[in-house]
């Protein structure tokens, strides 16, 4: 199992360069990863760092750490932006970046902005903005005809360092199945709790999620399966234990 830190760009974390020295302490320490949430408007009291300018300098700041944003909704941005900005972030981290995506749920980032407000709508909008960014980052020509986006011999280069590209860890809320079956069809996937994003889902949950993208899955290759969660620090047997349950349960 691999370990990140997973951290919101606001408040006190709200500088670049303090990201950036925390994801050099954690590589440091021997963390695996650096994930930093994407929201451009939040319901908070507080400055909020943009985590793409921030990645940029997690990047330029470590060697071999993996980062990303985590999550990304992508209905609320221009794929083809998104695709430009990872392939950027690609290279610079020199193949280190996951691209976490989904489809949003503040409204305070979509109604309140202009944005579309209709989860089913979004859900549309985030299958086809996958496939533009996979056909974006192949480094061939590409051209694409949806209901949402429409694309004309695009030519994207350089591709991502990362083959066949860049990857893609698809975000859900449990136990809903759609998102799931969608995440099968990508590179991993991030189940988090509803009703409450912020209850941690139980290792029986987490088997429960396996088992069912293992129904969809269609590829052998490698499948992240990602759990958000805390230990105390205090009682390592304890925190071990833990942790096992999950692993168990087959997060990655």
């Amino acid at each position: 199992m691999n370990f990140a830190l997973y951290m919101p760009p606001f408040g006190d974390f709200s500088d670049p360069r303090t990201l950036a020295s925390l994801a050099q302490d954690a590589e440091s320490a021997g963390w695996d990863g650096f994930f930093l949430w994407d929201h451009v408007a939040l319901d908070w009291p507080g400055t909020v760092v943009d985590p793409w300018i921030a990645l940029a300098a997690v990047a330029a700041q470590t060697e071999g750490i993996r980062l990303g944003p985590l999550v990304t909704p992508l209905p609320r941005r221009r794929p083809w932006k998104v695709a430009r900005e990872a392939v950027s972030l690609d290279h610079l981290s020199q193949g280190r970046v996951v691209l976490g995506a989904g489809l949003g749920i503040l409204p305070e980032e979509f109604e309140n902005l202009g944005d579309e407000g209709d989860l089913k709508v979004r859900a549309s909008m985030l299958d086809e903005g996958l496939e533009v960014l996979a056909g974006l980052w192949s480094g061939e020509p590409f051209s694409f005809e949806g209901e949402h986006y429409r694309i004309k011999e695009a030519h994207f280069l350089p591709k991502s360092l990362q083959e066949p590209r860049i990857p893609i860890w698809v975000a859900g809320l449990w136990p809903a199945k759609a998102p799931f079956r969608r995440a099968a069809r990508w590179d991993g996937v991030f189940p988090l709790n509803q009703p409450d994003l912020y209850q941690a889902l139980t290792p029986q949950q987490i088997k429960d999620v396996v088992a069912y993208i293992g129904e969809h899955r269609t590829s052998n290759a490698p499948f992240e399966v990602l759990h958000r969660g805390t230990t105390s620090g205090e009682d390592r047997a304890q925190d071990l234990e833990i942790v096992a349950a999950y692993a168990e349960a087959g997060a990655t």
